[in-house]
């Protein structure tokens, strides 16, 4: 949900139940369970129904239905931790092993494939599958020549399922990870305690489009115009072959572009202009160093201070920085230490890209200066932007409580922060109380 003027929910079945109301579509098929027992019988009914239905269907999602307790439980990078997906049981069938090979993803990771011989499962013929990573290939003992059973994982990605050893003849081949990209050569490196190996490139072509949209994406260095399907064409046509060639490109050269005219590619080179300076924190994100998102990439900028000090920083002068452990650490060091990296970097330079100071914070005048402040319960203003307010003065929103926390500010049904705060002795502020507080910096 967005912002809602009037009414007032408790629960998400109640979001569910008012929007069909107002003339939305939502699954008829939803139902509030009571328990786990009731849940996992909801399951069970629709693995053998979910045929039955007009649309296609992998599985059934089940969510935490109060809403003060999903606001708790919060959510990861790419999912909510009050929601969990139970997949029905794909449709399986064997074939043999061919070859494997390793492609790139647009985030750098390599992943080995099996090429197979053709057979039809779940309505398609499938001719490779993905073996997730060398670990896997390792644990089901893929060979090429084997013969295994496959099936498609959430009815649409194709993976090897297991090996039948019984009909090898003793000429299969085992397979190796390569400790090199095999698209552009630069270092795959597999981080301790992960399972995939990345390819540490970033002017790799098999990551080219996607390391160019995160480059310019609102989170980077932010080029309003600078689309999909504009960059797209770019890479396609091999007219750039690094986020920074973008910033040597004509209006000549845009116009060659499908769908092009001469107001739209001023108005292209406009918004790549307007991004040669932007905040030193969003250009470290920009780059796309593994584990360097945006909270880590102000850490950087406010520890570093400069480009160049970032890219020569030692393992131990990265790790001794707060909230900057040894993976990470490990990750911004391989980075710039790829050629691939460097050239960006003097491209950049030569294309008159300088950051903005690093994004130091506030000097500790402010009631939110130097704190650690947690929110917990369902606020009236946007989690958001109390976080904003906070971070503007100084402050640090964190997601869980400890000793470190300063204050807890409550809101209606609050849950087990709440009760981590009493239970430590933390400051507990109501969101009146917080409302005070920013008007005292007003």
């Amino acid at each position: 949900m967005g912002t809602v003027e009037g009414p007032s929910f408790e629960r998400h079945s109640e979001i569910l139940d008012s929007l069909e109301g107002y003339g939305f579509r939502a699954s008829p098929e939803r139902a509030v369970c009571r328990g786990l027992d009731e849940a996992s019988a909801y399951c069970r009914e629709w693995q053998e129904k979910h045929v039955e239905l007009s649309y296609g269907a992998d599985g059934v999602v089940l969510k935490v239905d109060f809403l003060a307790l999903q606001s708790d439980l919060g959510q990861v990078s790419r999912s909510p931790r009050w929601a969990i997906a139970y997949k029905f049981p794909p449709e399986e069938q064997t074939t043999t092993v061919k070859d494997i090979f390793v492609s790139v993803g647009r985030t750098g990771a390599l992943t080995p494939v099996a090429m197979m011989e053709p057979v039809l499962i779940s309505g398609s013929t499938v001719q490779m599958a993905t073996l997730h990573n060398e670990d896997e290939v390792a644990r089901k003992d893929v060979r090429v020549g084997d013969t295994v059973v496959i099936r498609k994982a959430g009815d649409v990605i194709p993976e090897v399922v297991s090996v039948i050893s019984s009909k090898r003849t003793g000429e299969e081949r085992i397979f190796e990870m390569p400790n090199t990209c095999p698209v552009c050569g630069a270092d795959a490196i597999r981080p301790e305690g992960e399972a995939v190996r990345r390819c540490t490139g970033i002017a790799c072509p098999a990551q080219l489009r996607g390391r160019i949209e995160h480059f310019f994406s609102r989170g980077g260095v932010d080029a309003d115009g600078i689309g999909a399907k504009i960059i797209a064409q770019l890479t396609a046509r091999q007219m750039v072959r690094d986020p920074a060639d973008l910033y040597f490109l004509t209006k000549d050269d845009i116009l060659k572009l499908d769908r092009m005219g001469d107001k739209l590619a001023q108005n292209i080179l406009n918004a790549i202009e307007s991004t040669k300076h932007p905040p030193f924190a969003r250009l470290i994100y920009a780059l796309g160093i593994r584990h360097v998102g945006q909270h880590v990439a102000e850490v950087l900028a406010e520890r570093f201070g400069s480009l160049d000090n970032l890219a020569t920083a030692t393992e131990e002068e990265l790790a001794e920085t707060l909230e900057i452990g040894p993976v990470i650490a490990q990750s911004v060091v391989v980075f710039f230490r790829q050629e691939q990296t460097q050239q960006l970097l003097r491209k950049l330079e030569k294309a008159g890209v300088s950051p903005q100071g690093a994004d130091v914070l506030p000097a500790a005048e402010g009631p939110f200066a130097g704190k650690t402040i947690v929110f917990t319960g369902a606020l009236t203003m946007p989690r958001s932007e109390a976080e904003a307010i906070v971070k503007a003065q100084g402050g640090r929103p964190a997601s869980s409580v400890s000793r470190s926390t300063d204050y807890v500010v409550v809101g209606g049904s609050p849950g087990s922060k709440y009760e981590k705060a009493r239970d430590l002795g933390v400051t507990i502020l109501t969101e009146e109380d917080f409302r005070q507080m920013i008007e005292q910096i007003d």
